[in-house]
């Protein structure tokens, strides 16, 4: 959403005020599609937009990127904008004319923006992140504090939380299942994209449109890279879920009612127009902000000048498409665009524009080869190979045409690469860049190394070396950090390594991020018995008393079992009957937002062996002298590897 004028539409008369400039709009839209000469059909240009990360020296999320926008525009640097929360930023790229070197260009002018802002964030302390997801994102980054201070971020946020008016459950289910209450849509922000535009000639734009909605399943597929969200081993591309439930405004209500999501992927095939999809965007969602628009939209056309339909404008970019619609106005000419959102950012800017190539080909050719596909294909079908790509991507099994069922891999390397291939040639792409960017893709494909299995790969192998989530996932980060300076494409990634963790310092590091979550508990009714043999079964020392809303109610502790069933036997008296009778009242606990040497001290001045985590009055994790044996055994192996490679370049 670009337009900064925007504020939350509050109430009725604003809402229905604004609503009029949005009809307007579209019937001036409606008029310029009928009549000749509104819309430039050649030459054909592309675009980008880079989302990237800014994380610290610990690898996590570094809410400083309004300083660093404004380090760059002292410096004369052009193309740098906000996003919604204070550790994003994105780049925008000029457009380019679709032919001959406009791939190997797009790669170059992208990597000197990149060069640029990782400069500046690095002179500044901080590095940067191509990811779909930050694989260190925290809980508690996403705190209203972190959104981006503009009038534009705040009137969203309000938006949504007005529409939804209450907290949500993020629910995904992967690998692992993720099931976290939230009451911000700065949930959002944890999403990072490369968005791809293309701009379509409008008699095109039905047939263009349902082919991009076709491919975007296997295209995701060979592209996936966000499989990790707070330690949690979810889809493939996690993004898709993320973004759909974090600025979803429905509430719960009859369950025979149908209703869509901001985000969405579609409900039907385009068929008459582009005014096909605005006008079932302004008939399905509700108006969230508005602005002071006083555009003449007739008068400009009967003037003969184009205008910006600034409300449907504003309107658009409060509804996600994962293909979304696009009308500007550049150098006097209207045109239409399609902006491909799926695509994950990163894990590398050729891996990006490989992406980009494979997209463009195809779009460029598919329909040559499909060319009903509405007639063709059901629309349900399509969607359903998004969500399947989005869950498990090369692994996928896709519906094809004539109710084939298809492995993507299979589909990617025998028929959409020679179909991207020919699209690219016939748009007169340089021989040298189709070559080199569509063979990226072949050799991701064939080694199954996408950006998320190397990050599910290697968690699963650091874990097995040191079973701390928040060591692996920095790490993780790290290395990507590493690779993405190197450039090579992410099927030549090597093993990510522990020993990448150049500045972990555990002083910066937090409860949440080293306290056990997989808890077992005991209520207060429960007999000793039961509780005797869950430490025994579990080889726990510590187990947490809680009643049915999940809040803390005490503790019991493998001494307090032993004690009780030693004093039993030693004075030839019955076990005390539950747990109520032996625990620790109201035990000492401790925020997850607190830091390590906080806890640290607490369990010190206490003499106490472990603390409960509660947070809102929940019970959320526990810390015990265990946790902290691990951080002292990872700090000692850090200071070691420091020591050698200081050692080293003392004798050299």
């Amino acid at each position: 959403m670009g337009e900064s004028k925007v504020k939350l539409a509050d109430n009725q008369e604003e809402v229905q005020r604004f609503m009029k400039y949005v009809l307007k709009d579209l019937r001036a839209l409606d008029r310029m599609l009928k009549e000749d000469d509104w819309f430039e059909s050649d030459p054909i240009r592309i675009g980008a937009e880079q989302e990237l990360c800014l994380v610290n020296q610990q690898a996590k999320a570094w809410p400083h990127a309004m300083e660093i926008l404004d380090r760059l525009q002292s410096e004369g640097a052009e193309g740098f904008t906000t996003e919604f929360a204070k550790f994003n930023l994105e780049i925008n790229l000029e457009p380019l004319e679709f032919t001959a070197d406009c791939l190997s260009h797009m790669e170059e002018n992208l990597q000197q923006q990149v060069d640029k802002v990782r400069s500046v964030t690095e002179d500044m302390g901080g590095e940067i992140l191509l990811t779909g997801i930050l694989p260190t994102i925290r809980k508690m980054d996403l705190d209203l504090k972190n959104m981006t201070p503009l009038q534009r971020y705040r009137a969203l946020c309000q938006a949504i939380s007005k529409l939804r008016a209450e907290d949500f459950d993020l629910r995904i289910q992967g690998m692992d299942e993720l099931l976290m209450r939230f009451d911000s849509p700065l949930l959002e922000a944890c999403n990072t994209g490369f968005q791809v535009h293309l701009q379509v000639d409008p008699k095109d734009f039905v047939t263009k449109y349902n082919i991009a909605q076709l491919i975007t399943a296997p295209v995701l597929a060979g592209a996936v890279g966000s499989p990790i969200l707070f330690g949690k081993r979810l889809w493939n591309e996690t993004r898709i879920a993320l973004f759909q439930q974090s600025v979803d405004t429905r509430t719960v209500g009859d369950h025979l009612r149908d209703s869509s999501p901001r985000v969405t992927f579609g409900n039907e095939w385009v068929e008459e127009s582009i005014l096909d999809i605005f006008r079932e965007d302004t008939a399905r969602y509700r108006v969230m902000l508005s602005s002071e628009v006083t555009e003449d939209v007739e008068k400009l056309l009967d003037e003969g000048t184009p205008p910006a339909l600034r409300a449907l404008q504003v309107h658009n970019g409060t509804v996600y498409r994962w293909n979304r619609p696009c009308y500007g106005v550049a150098d006097g000419r209207a045109h239409l665009r399609i902006e491909n959102r799926m695509l994950p950012s990163g894990p590398t800017v050729t891996d990006e524009v490989a992406n980009a190539a494979f997209w463009l080909g195809l779009m460029n050719k598919m329909d040559d080869y499909y060319p009903n596909v509405s007639d063709n294909m059901d629309f349900d079908d399509v969607r359903m190979n998004f969500v399947a790509a989005s869950k498990m991507g090369l692994d996928t099994k896709l519906r094809w045409f004539d109710d084939q069922r298809i492995n993507v891999v299979d589909l990617i390397s025998e028929e959409l690469l020679p179909i991207a291939r020919e699209g690219l040639e016939e748009a007169d792409i340089d021989s040298s860049d189709i070559n080199s960017y569509l063979d990226i893709i072949r050799r991701r494909v064939e080694s199954g190394q996408t950006a998320s299995n190397w990050m599910l790969s290697n968690y699963a192998s650091l874990m097995k070396e040191n079973e701390s989530k928040e060591h692996t996932l920095a790490a993780i980060t790290t290395a990507m950090i590493k690779n993405q300076k190197k450039g090579e494409p992410v099927h030549k990634w090597g093993r990510a390594r522990i020993e990448d963790l150049e500045h972990w310092q555990p002083s910066s590091l937090i409860v949440e991020e080293f306290m056990t979550t997989d808890l077992f508990t005991v209520q207060k009714d429960d007999i000793l018995e039961f509780v005797a043999n869950l430490i025994d079964w579990r080889h726990i020392q510590y187990v947490p008393v809680e009643d049915d809303k999940k809040r803390l109610e005490g503790l019991v502790t493998m001494r307090m079992i032993f004690n009780e069933y030693s004093e039993a036997v030693n004075q030839d008296e019955e076990v005390g009957e539950t747990v109520e009778d032996i625990m620790i009242d109201n035990p000492i606990t401790i925020h997850p937002e607190a830091s390590i040497i906080e806890a640290m001290e607490i369990m010190e001045s206490q003499e106490i062996g472990c603390l409960p985590v509660v947070k809102n009055n929940r019970l959320v994790g526990i810390i015990t002298e265990h946790n902290y044996m691990k951080i002292a055994g990872r700090l000692l192996k850090v200071l070691h590897s420091n020591s050698e490679v200081n050692g080293s370049s003392d004798s050299t």
